[in-house]
């Protein structure tokens, strides 16, 4: 039996709703570049590996993966941020193009679009050079004026903060959506969550929930603590994703949990953003919250066995 006859979904149906459904991801998008190659030697100047760059590839990362995720899945997608004025953004807009989502980029001559530079070799990541930059205040204000100008136009919205800079006006986005009667989804960062007040759901993974309630010793205490923060923030609900142990919807009807489907795990990066991605495009296509996290989870298990920057095919999911 298939995962969506346990579920008892027509795939044929959930393909006809996820084509209307459209989703606005706000945050932080970066580039992300790997270069392949082979080591065989370490170099005479020191003690370092020396890679032979075979070949090199370009996919969008941060918030911008995770409208690719939503896109693979048959959504519609449209990603707001700021962006540099230089070579890495327009190769960002292609990528975004290419998969059939909608870029409105706000182009800051003043800073550099973030670009991650990741070297593989025998796929073993060597090393991993950032480059990035804060968004000026001129150009975040701008950007919140073209959200106020199209939320409205879209039936779920993800905030995808990755920590750079462009969810400042993060508690006037939340404010605005849900005025707008749209469902905010964040994917948050750092340890005060106070500016994520009255948002619809929390996604933080095990690690970024433990920086902010503390540690666990067990179930029941994870469980109070997820529920003191829920009702802190006036949240309807808080995801927590626990890695092998799978991830828990906690809601004030009570927690639900799922376990992992992933078989073999390769690169977890960009699986928080297929979970987030996952959820708000189930959420815009009429799914409730527990069927949401089932089929987020689903994709996640699959992102996971892929290599690097990666999303989850519709045909993919459907195939479980």
């Amino acid at each position: 039996m298939t995962l969506m006859q346990q579920l008892g979904l027509s795939p044929q149906e959930l393909t006809r709703s996820l084509t209307n459904s459209r989703v606005l991801v706000v945050g932080d998008v970066m580039l992300d570049r790997y270069w392949f190659g082979d080591v065989s030697r370490i170099s005479p100047e020191a003690p370092v590996p020396v890679a032979k760059i075979a070949r090199m590839e370009e996919r969008a990362g941060g918030a911008a993966n995770v409208a690719r995720n939503i896109a693979s899945l048959g959504g519609k997608a449209t990603i707001l941020s700021v962006v540099g004025d230089d070579e890495a953004a327009t190769a960002l807009t292609r990528l975004m193009e290419s998969d059939g989502i909608t870029p409105s980029f706000k182009r800051d001559p003043g800073i550099s679009t973030t670009i991650k530079l990741r070297v593989v070799a025998r796929q073993q990541q060597l090393i991993r050079l950032d480059f990035e930059d804060a968004p000026s205040h001129e150009i975040l204000a701008d950007k919140l004026d073209d959200y106020a100008a199209i939320v409205a136009e879209h039936d779920v919205v993800i905030l995808s903060d990755y920590g750079k800079g462009g969810l400042t006006h993060v508690s006037r986005m939340i404010e605005l959506a849900r005025a707008a009667g749209k469902p905010v989804l964040i994917d948050p960062k750092g340890d005060d969550y106070s500016k994520y007040a009255g948002a619809t759901l929390l996604t933080p993974n095990r690690s970024e929930f433990k920086q902010v309630a503390g540690s666990w010793q067990n179930d029941e205490q994870l469980a109070a603590k997820a529920q003191a923060l829920r009702s802190q923030l006036q949240l309807d609900a808080l995801l927590v994703t626990r890695s092998e142990e799978g991830m828990t919807l906690y809601r004030e009807a009570g927690a639900v949990h799922e376990p992992t489907l992933a078989q073999e795990v390769y690169d977890v990066s960009g699986a928080g953003d297929t979970v987030i991605g996952t959820l708000g495009l189930m959420l815009a296509a009429g799914l409730d919250m527990p069927l949401a996290m089932r089929l987020a989870n689903a994709a996640a298990g699959i992102v996971v066995a892929k290599l690097g920057t990666a999303v989850c095919h519709q045909r993919e999911l459907f195939a479980l």
